[in-house]
């Protein structure tokens, strides 16, 4: 029993191996795992990430206190320098010298000052504009009368004792803001540049921002959202401030786009404002990502140069397969011709001459079948089964091939089978081509007879692009067998001259593999088959090449020259069927363009009768 398997093996080849496979791979395998660093990388950096995250959210909620802190200094200042202003300017008058210098002398001091209102119980608006502020920008000083006039509301919120920020950049086109407050049971207001507010807010990773109780931005480095009015209330940390009882707190939290960030907030005293700080979480790994990728170009190093050592060893397994992989890609790909060559003894060269073995058979196969079908079959991507499809089918046939082919056996004798094949494949692969071309499936060859579909295994898109193209490979197989003939004579039995009839119809088929488990083909049934091949039957009696059904004309009577023939009685049908003649497509200068022409350039003769009934 031993003896035979040793001779079994030896017959195989597996005898003739010299090395093992899997010494090869546990050689390869132990030199990288030896030499790999990785995993000492892995865990330095994750230590380090985890010091730098407790780092960077202890700065965060700095950064954002302090930022608060001025904030709030600011915004108290200014309310109490202009109510300092409104008192001393009411108490002097407002028309008088004393005040009129009083209010020269706060706009010297207060520079981002840029007006003051206040609008006294039962009296008319008081306002006070510094004219060089707004000329060093360039403003009509009359805006800011419109803008206290439009903030009357606003006013009288702040004489019923609320404090209120707003953001006045679009307004004016610059970085301002409005606070108004109470004075005396008054409202009382003041625009003024956030300019000391946005250079401490904007530094370093840490991005501060203000926002008021609606959720308008109101300080931010960049002045650009203040005057796009840009509003953060629908922002998911925005909720999570105001949802929060708490005055101060830092979380890490996820934006509407996905990227996670520290956040911190701290509710101010004035107006409902919020100062918001955060930084992006990966940006706070940036050192420990620069140090980690060190790290991993210095395995890189050790790894390459361990490649360079095991290069040696693994070329021969490495090239045989990727041979093998790409082979395997290219027979997916539905080509089967391929040649492979072994070069070794071992595991992988018996499996590529094993694998150049399949290939030769599968390239017969392929020759016997539809090869494209069988791949698709191959990848799962058509099923056992059948399935319901709108569908065009096309059937073409040799006129008078019966005739050529008693030519070929008195003209060559025992050699005509040979003769009349080599002429007929010439023929068919022409036509094939032209069906493949279009997005077609050849279904099968009856004889000289070809049969096709489209919109069945794939389609364009819809029945009226698969119908388009059906008739479109048409015309190709007219125009290419024009060009065959042109050489041809009809008194030549060893070449003669081809004409064909192609019949095409559209409709509702059944397309699925049918057969048995020892034979299958991919084929369509259903009535528009059988009205499709009784149409290319009638291309003889109506005197024409290409006929298509009313269904089919329908679908593409927008795309080619079609030319309506007398209605015919089909076998099986209660009413006369509507046939077309199809001419050429509507977009040429070239060719036919009208059936006489169609039967003047490939020599066919008009009928006698102008209404014709199919048996």
């Amino acid at each position: 029993m031993k003896a035979k398997e040793n001779q079994q093996e030896k017959g195989s080849g597996l005898a003739q191996k010299r090395y093992s496979i899997s010494a090869k791979l546990i050689t390869i395998t132990t030199i990288i795992v030896l030499l790999s660093l990785g995993s000492i990388t892995a865990l330095v950096s994750w230590l380090v990430r985890q010091d730098l995250r407790i780092a960077a959210e202890e700065n965060n909620f700095e950064v954002n206190r302090r930022s608060a802190m001025i904030a709030d200094y600011t915004f108290e200042t200014i309310r109490s320098n202009s109510i300092l202003l409104i008192q001393a300017v009411n108490s002097l008058g407002a028309q008088s010298d004393a005040a009129r210098q009083t209010v020269d002398f706060f706009f010297e001091q207060n520079q981002l000052a840029a007006a003051v209102a206040f609008a006294p119980a039962g009296r008319e608006m008081v306002l006070f504009i510094n004219r060089q502020y707004f000329a060093s920008w360039g403003m009509d000083p009359a805006l800011a009368n419109n803008y206290f006039e439009n903030q009357r509301g606003t006013l009288r919120r702040a004489a019923m004792g609320e404090t209120v920020l707003l953001n006045a950049a679009p307004f004016f086109n610059a970085s301002l803001l409005g606070m108004f407050f109470n004075w005396q049971n008054s409202g009382g207001g003041i625009l003024f540049s956030p300019e000391n507010l946005t250079d401490s807010f904007g530094f370093g990773a840490n991005q501060s921002y203000l926002i008021n109780d609606t959720g308008d931005i109101l300080v931010h480095a960049d002045d650009t959202m203040l005057k796009n009015a840009v509003n953060v209330s629908e922002n998911n940390f925005t909720r999570f401030v105001w949802d929060n009882p708490a005055k101060n707190l830092q979380t890490l939290y996820t934006d509407e786009e996905g990227l996670r960030y520290f956040g911190a907030f701290t509710k101010l005293n004035t107006g409902g404002c919020t100062v918001i700080t955060s930084i992006e979480f990966n940006r706070v790994f940036d050192q420990v990502t620069a140090t980690t990728r060190r790290n991993i170009y210095l395995t890189a190093g050790v790894l390459s140069l361990s490649i360079l050592i095991i290069w040696f060893f693994s070329k021969s397994i490495s090239n045989p397969i990727k041979a093998l992989a790409g082979a395997a890609r290219t027979i997916e790909g539905g080509n089967f011709d391929i040649t492979l060559k072994s070069r070794g003894r071992d595991e992988i060269g018996i499996l590529t001459e094993s694998f150049q073995r399949m290939c030769k058979a599968l390239s017969i196969f392929g020759r016997f079948t539809n090869r494209d079908i069988a791949v698709r079959a191959m990848r799962g991507e058509i099923k056992p089964g059948g399935l319901t499809k709108h569908a065009t089918i096309f059937f073409s046939d040799i006129r008078g091939f019966t005739i050529k082919s008693e030519n070929f056996t008195k003209e060559f004798g025992e050699e005509a089978s040979d003769r009349i094949v080599y002429w007929l494949n010439d023929y068919l692969t022409q036509m094939i081509e032209c069906i493949e071309k279009t997005g077609g499936v050849v279904d099968k060859f009856i004889g000289d007879a070809v049969m096709a579909h489209w919109g069945t295994a794939y389609t364009a898109g819809s029945p009226a692009k698969d119908a388009c193209n059906c008739v479109t490979a048409a015309l190709m197989m007219r125009k290419a067998l024009f060009n065959m003939n042109k050489n041809r004579k009809l008194e030549d039995h060893s070449n003669p001259p081809i004409r064909i009839g192609c019949g095409v119809n559209t409709g509702i088929v059944t397309a699925g593999q049918i057969g048995s488990n020892l034979r299958m083909e991919y084929t369509v049934i259903g009535d528009p088959v059988n009205l499709a091949s009784r149409t290319e039957s009638l291309t003889k009696t109506l005197g024409t090449d290409i006929l298509i059904t009313e269904d089919t004309w329908k679908l593409v009577k927008d795309s080619f020259i079609t030319e309506e023939l007398p209605q015919v009685k089909i076998r099986g049908r209660e009413k006369p069927v509507k046939i077309f003649a199809v001419i050429n497509v509507i977009k040429t200068d070239k060719g036919p363009k009208t059936l006489a022409d169609v039967r003047k350039l490939l020599g066919i003769e008009a009928p006698e009768t102008k209404r014709i009934k199919n048996e």
